[in-house]
């Protein structure tokens, strides 16, 4: 397990980004051209951002079905890390152009999506560039 001090600091070792968009899956591996734009894309929204408080938990099976409605970004570690004492082994987060913060929902296996989640404010940015970067990939 490794642990991180600061949340940001997981999503440049994530194996595999993963995007749900209407529930179909499209997947991009670490070092292809599409991972490495939806990173910088992804560091540079975060740049700025405070992690804080999540306000509230992930129930697996109201999130799997969530998943199929919307864009969602899925960041896979293929290896369990560690922030503030929570474990996970993916970080999913549901994109929308206004957000301005977001719940980083955990997954662990033997957990699915069930647990606490992180949260990121952006900090006076929003998710607008992400949003249009994963819709045209």
């Amino acid at each position: 397990m490794v642990i991180m001090e600061e949340i940001c600091d997981a999503f440049d070792s994530a194996e595999t980004v993963n995007i749900y968009n209407g529930g179909v899956k499209t997947s991009y591996s670490a070092g292809g051209e599409e991972y490495v734009k939806i990173l910088s894309c992804w560091n540079d929204m975060i740049s700025s951002a405070h992690q804080m408080p999540a306000f509230g938990v992930s129930i697996n099976a109201y999130t799997v079905e969530e998943m199929k409605k919307g864009l969602w970004l899925e960041f896979d570690f293929n290896t369990v890390l560690e922030c503030n004492g929570m474990p996970f082994e993916k970080l999913l987060v549901k994109v929308e152009k206004e957000y301005q913060g977001f719940n980083l929902i955990r997954y662990t296996t033997e957990s699915g999506y069930d647990g606490r989640c992180f949260y990121l404010d952006l900090f006076g940015k929003n998710m607008g560039n992400l949003y249009d970067l994963l819709l045209n990939l």
